[in-house]
C-alpha cells in the first residue's frame, strides 16, 4: 500500500488529491487547493505545492514521511495580453478641440460663442455686446460668485450662451441663474483653454444624450470645417457618443495632431507555409488562419504593438526557463474582438474614447521539458520521489470518468485560468486531446480592459459574482430582476450604487457604467472566450472536425464553478445535439480536482 499525491499545477490554483493505492484498489483520502505561486511550470511553483500538500497532510493527521510518491502534471504556461487594432491619440497643444462629460452638468441645450474669462466680462464695452460668449470660471470662484456675476452681466445685455467651470458646481450655478444656459463643470485644466476662440457647449436633458457635437458633421456645421478638417475631428466625436454633455473648442489654427501607432501583422508558421494576417482585420480573420494550420510558431511584425506583445511573451518565458528565445515557440493563440477606453492624451478633463482592440491569449511551448526539471527540484525540497504524469487532458479524462453516471465514449472540456484543454475517449479506449490558449484569465482581462478598470482583482470579482442595484436602504434588485429585502438598513455608502453580491456581502462597484452594461460586457466576454474555445477544442479532437461526433461532454476545471459558464456552454453545444454538463469528480469534488485525481489513478485503464 502506497500513499500517492496527484498535484495539478494550474495557472491560478494548485490542486492536490491524496489516496492510498494498492495493486487492486485506490482509496481517495481527501483533496486540497492553494493558489499557484509564480508562473505555471517554473521553480516558483514549489512554494504553492508545499502549502497545498501540508494543508492536506495536517487535515488528515499525516506526516510528510507518510507520502510515497508525488505525480505532477505536464504544465504548459499560458500568457494573456491585449494588442490594439489602432490607437489614435488626440494631442492637446495651443490649438485643438476638446470634449468632456462630467457627471452633473447644469442646464440643457446648445450654446455657441467666444471663450472669455469670467473676470473679463465687466470689461466688455457697448460694441462688444453684439458677440455671444462662453464664460470660463476657475476654481477660485465659488458657485455664489459665478451666479451673481453671470446674472449681473446678462442683465447688462451680455449674451452669455454657456459656461465652463473648473469646480463641480454646474447644478448649483444653474439653479441661481435668471436665464438658464448649458454649463459643463469639472474641467480640470481650464487654464489651458484658449480665450477669444469659438466654442460650443452642449448639455442634454436628463435621460438623453448629446446629438450635435457627437456627430462629426454637426461639429463641421458649427465651425465651418472643410472635408479634411472634418476627418480630424472624428476621434473627438467618437469620444462624445453617448455622453450627456460636452464641449468643443476650436482655435484659429484649428489643427488636430494625430499619432497613429500601427497595429501590425501576425505571422502564423505552419509545417510548410507561413500565413500573414493584420490585427486590424479582426479576431475572426486571425482565428480562420490558425484553424487551417498545424501551428509551429506565431510571431508579430517588428515595430508594432502586436510584435512587441508577442516578443515580450517569449522574453518572459526565456527569463523563467533559462532557454534561448529562439527555442521558445507560441503554439496556439486565441484572438477576441473587444473595445478598450483610450484616454485622449493631453485632454483638459480626462476625456477618453473607445477604440477597437483585439485581445490575445497565447500558449507558449518550449524545447525543454520544464516539468522534468521541476520534478527534480520538488524531490530535492521534500525528499519524496516525484514523477511527471501524462498530459493534462489525458489526466483530466481519467478524473472525469469518476463522475457518477459517466462512461465511454466521452469528451471532456477542462477550463482553467489560462488554458482550455479537451480530451475524448472512445469505447475501445482510443484518445485524442488538445491544449488551447485562453480561459478564465483572458475573460478577466477583457472585462478589465473594456470597463477601464485598473484593479485586476475587481475585474475578477465582476466575472465571478452576480450584480445588483441598491434601490433603498432595505432592498436590492438583482440583475435578473429579482428583489431581496433586508430587516436592517443597509449602509448609506451603498445607496443607489451597483454592487457585487459576494458570498452574501455587498461590494460597491465605483465605475461609470450601468448595471446592464457591466452585465453585458461580462457575459459577452465569457461567450467570446469560453464558448468559442469549447467549440474549437471539440473540433480539434474530432476525427471529422465535427462537434456532432460527440454525444456526451463533461465540463471540468475551476472555471466550471462559475455561476453562468456551464449554462452558456451547455446551451451552445445543445445546438449540435450534444449533452453537456458539469462533472462531479469522485462524486464529491464537483468539477474541480479532475487532473489531480487522474494523476493518482496513473496508468490504470479508464
Amino acid at each position: 500500500m502506497k500513499i500517492i499525491a496527484g498535484i495539478d499545477i494550474g495557472n491560478a490554483t494548485t490542486e492536490v488529491a491524496l489516496a492510498k493505492v494498492s495493486n487492486s484498489k485506490v482509496e481517495f483520502l481527501d483533496s486540497s487547493l492553494y493558489k499557484t505561486t509564480g508562473l505555471k511550470g517554473t521553480e516558483e511553483n514549489i512554494e504553492g505545492i508545499k502549502k497545498a500538500i501540508f494543508l492536506l497532510l495536517e487535515k488528515l493527521d499525516l506526516k510528510l514521511e507518510d507520502l510515497n510518491l508525488i505525480r505532477i502534471n505536464e504544465a504548459t504556461p499560458v500568457i494573456g495580453d491585449v494588442s490594439m487594432e489602432t490607437i489614435t491619440e488626440t494631442i492637446i497643444t495651443e490649438s485643438t478641440m476638446i470634449g468632456h462629460n462630467p457627471d452633473t452638468p447644469g442646464g440643457c441645450g446648445i450654446g455657441i460663442g467666444l471663450t472669455i474669462n469670467i473676470d473679463n466680462l465687466k470689461e466688455l464695452n457697448f460694441t462688444s455686446l453684439d458677440e455671444e460668449y462662453i464664460v470660463i470660471a476657475a476654481k477660485d470662484k465659488n458657485f455664489l460668485e459665478i451666479a451673481k456675476i453671470l446674472n449681473c452681466e446678462m442683465n447688462r445685455g451680455v449674451k452669455v450662451k454657456g459656461a465652463i467651470l473648473q469646480r463641480d458646481d454646474g447644478v448649483l450655478v444653474n439653479n441661481r441663474l435668471l436665464i438658464k444656459i448649458p454649463i459643463v463643470d469639472e474641467v480640470q485644466l481650464v487654464e489651458k483653454i484658449p480665450l477669444g476662440v469659438k466654442c460650443c457647449v452642449e448639455v442634454a436633458e436628463k435621460g438623453k444624450v448629446i446629438e450635435k457635437i457627437s456627430n462629426p458633421y454637426g461639429i463641421a456645421t458649427i465651425f465651418n470645417l472643410n472635408s479634411e478638417e472634418t476627418k480630424k475631428v472624428v476621434p473627438l466625436s467618437k469620444a462624445l457618443i453617448g455622453n450627456r454633455s460636452g464641449v468643443v473648442i476650436k482655435t484659429p489654427q484649428g489643427d488636430v495632431k494625430e499619432k497613429i501607432i500601427p497595429a501590425g501583422n501576425i505571422y502564423i508558421k505552419g509545417c510548410k507555409t507561413t500565413e500573414e494576417v493584420g490585427i486590424q482585420e479582426g479576431a475572426q480573420k486571425i482565428m480562420d488562419k490558425i484553424s487551417i494550420l498545424n501551428v509551429q510558431d506565431i510571431f508579430g511584425e517588428d515595430g508594432t504593438n502586436v510584435g512587441g506583445m508577442l516578443r515580450n511573451v517569449k522574453n518572459t518565458m526565456s527569463k523563467f526557463t533559462g532557454e534561448s528565445i529562439q527555442d521558445i515557440k507560441i503554439k496556439d493563440l486565441l484572438a477576441v474582438d473587444t473595445f478598450v477606453p483610450q484616454r485622449i492624451k493631453g485632454g483638459l478633463a480626462g476625456e477618453f474614447m473607445l477604440e477597437n482592440a483585439v485581445g490575445l491569449a497565447v500558449m507558449v511551448g518550449t524545447e525543454k521539458n520544464q516539468m522534468e526539471n521541476l520534478a527534480k527540484l520538488i524531490k530535492n525540497e521534500l525528499g519524496i520521489e516525484v514523477e511527471v504524469g501524462g498530459v493534462e487532458a489525458d489526466m483530466a479524462i481519467k478524473g472525469a470518468l469518476t463522475t457518477p453516471g459517466t462512461g465511454k465514449p466521452l469528451a471532456i472540456i477542462d477550463i482553467g485560468a489560462g488554458s482550455t484543454d479537451a480530451c475524448s475517449i472512445d469505447k475501445i479506449g482510443r484518445k485524442a486531446h488538445t491544449h488551447l490558449a485562453g480561459a478564465g484569465n483572458m475573460v478577466t482581462l477583457l472585462i478589465q480592459k473594456e470597463l477601464g478598470i485598473e484593479n485586476f482583482n475587481l475585474a475578477e470579482d465582476i466575472k465571478k459574482y452576480p450584480l445588483a442595484k441598491v434601490e433603498s436602504f432595505f432592498h436590492i434588485r438583482y440583475e435578473d430582476g429579482s428583489v431581496q429585502f433586508f430587516n436592517d438598513p443597509l449602509s448609506p455608502n451603498l445607496y443607489a450604487k451597483n454592487v457585487l453580491v459576494k458570498n452574501g456581502e455587498l461590494i460597491p462597484i465605483d465605475i461609470q457604467n450601468t448595471m446592464e452594461r457591466i452585465r453585458e460586457i461580462r457575459r459577452e466576454s465569457k461567450k467570446r472566450v469560453f464558448v468559442t474555445n469549447s467549440k474549437r477544442a471539440l473540433r480539434k479532437i474530432s476525427l471529422t472536425k465535427n462537434i456532432r461526433d460527440f454525444e456526451f461532454v463533461i465540463i471540468v476545471g475551476g472555471s466550471a464553478l462559475d455561476f453562468e459558464i456551464p449554462e452558456m456552454i451547455t446551451e451552445a453545444l445543445s445546438k449540435y445535439g450534444v449533452v453537456a454538463g458539469c462533472g462531479n469528480i469522485r462524486g464529491t469534488e464537483g468539477p474541480r480536482n479532475a487532473v489531480a485525481t487522474g494523476l493518482v489513478l496513473g496508468d490504470r485503464e479508464c
